[in-house]
């Protein structure tokens, strides 16, 4: 098995186990490197194959931003 097709049956477990099929992370960085993460990620899942999407944020009383990133495990 490759990492690739280990990494995509990882990804479809942790997508059932969230029971809505998504898979979801969830960062706190500082405003500069969230916006970049969220970046780097809707990059690697474009929204339009993967319905990637920031689902949550907030900023903390540190002024780090909290965040959630939701999408699709596959483009399929």
């Amino acid at each position: 098995m490759t990492p690739r097709r280990l990494a995509d049956r990882m990804a479809s477990r942790h997508a059932r186990l969230t029971g809505d099929g998504y898979v979801r992370e969830t960062f706190t960085l500082p405003r500069d490197a969230a916006r970049a993460k969220a970046r780097e990620i809707l990059e690697r899942y474009p929204a339009g194959g993967y319905s990637t999407t920031v689902e949550f944020w907030r900023q903390l009383e540190d002024g780090q931003i909290e965040f959630t990133m939701r999408r699709l495990p596959t483009a399929d």
